[in-house]
């Protein structure tokens, strides 16, 4: 099952996040057919994806992140809402290189005001990537651990640890941060044999406070209701232009691999 722990740690000075998103990347993997790189690159956003979602305040809220690497390499894109529906999607021949480019995310806080940060991407590594996103665009100290371990087109482990430090942190507690981050220099292996509620359990039990537990999912918020009031708003003589032209009107959702196709009697329904 997938999951996510928000706790304070450390005098309630670091913000922490556990997060076992293996069965969410293994739904993705099935969704977009990927393998090798670009499915654990893919994995490690969408679990990056889960973290900021679990730190959205709005009902209305929501975050995603966009990756536009350099020369061959890919483009990526994943987001999330309060209730933790994650999707995404990425450019499968890139092999999941993300050199050269630039990290986007954008934070709506569900009034219309939307938070945009970016940074330049420093390699394949979506934790340091995300790393210096914080640091950069943010001014949040964030100490990042996230990874997919595929095997066969599966993934066998997924998730990450994620520490913050909060306003008016001691020394003491950063060193405290700093030293226990050391644990999941290898978190792929931490979860797989652990999983989540161990980690809490074994790490952070005696110290976590506030604890708050959340199941995100891969879940796509596309539907034929909604393409159907954007269809309509083309008019109904460019839906028919459209049919007389290609026999049908389609639309295809990038985020969950699905095509919608609208013959003559949809559209004559609709109108």
């Amino acid at each position: 099952m997938n999951k996510l722990y928000k706790a304070l740690i450390y005098d309630k000075q670091v913000s922490l996040s556990v997060l076992e998103t293996t069965e969410l990347v293994n739904d993705a993997i099935k969704i977009h057919s990927l393998d090798g790189d670009a499915a654990k690159t893919f994995g490690c956003l969408l679990t990056a994806a889960a973290f900021m979602a679990g730190c959205l305040k709005s009902e209305k809220g929501a975050v995603s992140i966009t990756v536009k690497a350099g020369g061959e390499c890919g483009t990526a894109s994943v987001s999330g809402d309060k209730n933790l529906h994650i999707r995404g999607y990425i450019d499968g021949s890139c092999g999941g290189r993300l050199n050269g480019g630039y990290l986007t995310v954008v934070k709506e806080d569900g009034f219309f005001r939307p938070f945009v940060g970016a940074s330049e991407l420093k390699g394949d590594s979506v934790s340091e990537n995300l790393m210096q996103y914080f640091h950069i665009s943010e001014q949040v100290e964030t100490a990042v651990a996230v990874d997919a371990e595929i095997e066969n087109g599966k993934c066998v482990s997924a998730g990450g640890v994620i520490m913050q430090l909060l306003p008016g942190c001691s020394e003491e507690n950063m060193d405290r941060a700093e030293e226990q981050m050391q644990a999941f220099v290898d978190v792929a292996s931490v979860i797989e044999k652990l999983g989540a509620d161990k980690i809490m359990e074994k790490f952070f039990g005696k110290e976590a406070e506030y604890t708050y537990e959340y199941f995100p999912e891969y879940k796509c918020s596309c539907s034929r209701e909604k393409l159907e009031r954007v269809i309509l708003s083309l008019g109904k003589e460019e839906l028919y232009k459209i049919i007389e032209e290609e026999g049908a009107v389609k639309a295809h959702c990038h985020y969950c691999n699905t095509d919608y196709v609208f013959t003559k009697d949809d559209v004559d329904k609709l109108f």
